[in-house]
Protein backbone atom coordinates (compact mmCIF):
# COMPACT_ATOMS: atom_id res chain seq x y z
CA UNK A 1 0.00 0.00 0.00
CA UNK A 2 1.44 3.38 -0.92
CA UNK A 3 1.70 6.15 1.64
CA UNK A 4 -1.03 8.04 -0.23
CA UNK A 5 -3.49 5.14 0.14
CA UNK A 6 -2.46 4.75 3.75
CA UNK A 7 -3.08 8.47 4.33
CA UNK A 8 -6.55 8.16 2.76
CA UNK A 9 -7.36 5.21 4.99
CA UNK A 10 -6.23 6.89 8.19
CA UNK A 11 -7.92 10.14 7.21
CA UNK A 12 -11.20 8.32 6.65
CA UNK A 13 -10.82 6.47 9.96
CA UNK A 14 -10.15 9.70 11.86
CA UNK A 15 -13.86 10.49 12.06
CA UNK A 16 -15.96 8.59 14.64
CA UNK A 17 -19.06 8.65 12.43
CA UNK A 18 -17.16 6.97 9.60
CA UNK A 19 -15.75 4.38 12.02
CA UNK A 20 -19.32 3.67 13.21
CA UNK A 21 -20.47 3.31 9.60
CA UNK A 22 -17.69 0.79 8.96
CA UNK A 23 -18.63 -1.10 12.12
CA UNK A 24 -22.21 -1.31 10.88
CA UNK A 25 -21.11 -2.44 7.42
CA UNK A 26 -18.94 -5.15 9.01
CA UNK A 27 -22.27 -6.78 9.92
CA UNK A 28 -23.44 -6.75 6.30
CA UNK A 29 -24.38 -4.42 3.48
CA UNK A 30 -26.78 -1.55 4.15
CA UNK A 31 -28.54 1.20 2.26
CA UNK A 32 -27.97 4.89 2.95
CA UNK A 33 -31.34 5.04 4.73
CA UNK A 34 -30.33 2.15 6.98
CA UNK A 35 -27.04 3.90 7.74
CA UNK A 36 -28.74 7.21 8.57
CA UNK A 37 -31.05 5.66 11.19
CA UNK A 38 -28.67 5.42 14.20
CA UNK A 39 -27.20 8.89 13.68
CA UNK A 40 -28.54 12.35 14.36
CA UNK A 41 -27.47 13.38 10.84
CA UNK A 42 -29.17 14.14 7.57
CA UNK A 43 -28.99 11.86 4.57
CA UNK A 44 -26.74 14.34 2.70
CA UNK A 45 -24.35 14.40 5.70
CA UNK A 46 -24.14 10.58 5.74
CA UNK A 47 -23.65 10.62 1.97
CA UNK A 48 -20.62 12.89 2.41
CA UNK A 49 -19.15 10.42 4.89
CA UNK A 50 -19.83 7.58 2.46
CA UNK A 51 -18.02 9.45 -0.32
CA UNK A 52 -14.94 9.81 1.90
CA UNK A 53 -15.05 6.11 2.73
CA UNK A 54 -15.53 5.21 -0.92
CA UNK A 55 -12.60 7.41 -2.06
CA UNK A 56 -10.44 5.71 0.57
CA UNK A 57 -11.45 2.32 -0.85
CA UNK A 58 -13.07 1.25 2.41
CA UNK A 59 -16.57 0.74 0.99
CA UNK A 60 -18.18 0.05 -2.35
CA UNK A 61 -21.65 1.01 -3.51
CA UNK A 62 -23.69 -0.84 -6.08
CA UNK A 63 -27.03 -0.27 -7.69
CA UNK A 64 -29.93 -2.55 -6.90
CA UNK A 65 -33.14 -1.15 -8.39
CA UNK A 66 -33.74 2.16 -6.57
CA UNK A 67 -31.27 1.60 -3.72
CA UNK A 68 -27.50 1.85 -3.60
CA UNK A 69 -26.39 -0.68 -0.98
CA UNK A 70 -22.98 -0.12 0.61
CA UNK A 71 -20.60 -2.87 1.60
CA UNK A 72 -17.33 -2.95 3.49
CA UNK A 73 -14.09 -3.45 1.58
CA UNK A 74 -11.69 -4.58 4.30
CA UNK A 75 -8.41 -4.77 2.35
CA UNK A 76 -7.36 -1.18 3.16
CA UNK A 77 -8.01 -1.91 6.84
CA UNK A 78 -5.74 -4.95 6.66
CA UNK A 79 -3.05 -2.90 4.98
CA UNK A 80 -3.31 -0.23 7.69
CA UNK A 81 -3.20 -2.95 10.38
CA UNK A 82 -0.10 -4.44 8.75
CA UNK A 83 1.57 -1.02 8.79
CA UNK A 84 0.69 -0.59 12.48
CA UNK A 85 1.92 -4.11 13.26
CA UNK A 86 5.44 -3.01 12.36
CA UNK A 87 5.29 -0.44 15.16
CA UNK A 88 3.65 -2.90 17.53
CA UNK A 89 6.76 -5.07 17.09
CA UNK A 90 8.96 -2.03 17.78
CA UNK A 91 7.11 -1.31 21.04
CA UNK A 92 7.10 -4.96 22.10
CA UNK A 93 10.87 -5.13 21.66
CA UNK A 94 11.31 -1.82 23.50
CA UNK A 95 9.24 -3.06 26.44
CA UNK A 96 11.21 -6.32 26.52
CA UNK A 97 14.47 -4.35 26.72
CA UNK A 98 13.01 -2.15 29.45
CA UNK A 99 11.88 -5.22 31.39
CA UNK A 100 15.36 -6.74 31.12
CA UNK A 101 16.91 -3.47 32.30
CA UNK A 102 14.52 -3.28 35.28
CA UNK A 103 15.30 -6.88 36.23
CA UNK A 104 19.02 -6.09 36.10
CA UNK A 105 18.50 -3.03 38.29
CA UNK A 106 16.40 -5.02 40.79
CA UNK A 107 19.02 -7.77 40.95
CA UNK A 108 21.73 -5.17 41.54
CA UNK A 109 19.63 -3.51 44.25
CA UNK A 110 19.13 -6.86 46.01
CA UNK A 111 22.86 -7.54 45.90
CA UNK A 112 23.44 -4.09 47.40
CA UNK A 113 20.98 -4.86 50.22
CA UNK A 114 22.76 -8.11 51.02
CA UNK A 115 26.14 -6.32 51.18
CA UNK A 116 24.74 -3.66 53.49
CA UNK A 117 23.51 -6.34 55.92
CA UNK A 118 26.88 -8.08 56.04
Amino acid sequence: MTADHLSSTFSALADPTRRAILARLAQGEATVNELVAPFNLTQPAISKHLKVLERAGLISRSRAAQSRPCRLKALPLKEAADWIAHYRQFWAESFERLDEHLQTMQAAAKKGEHRDRD
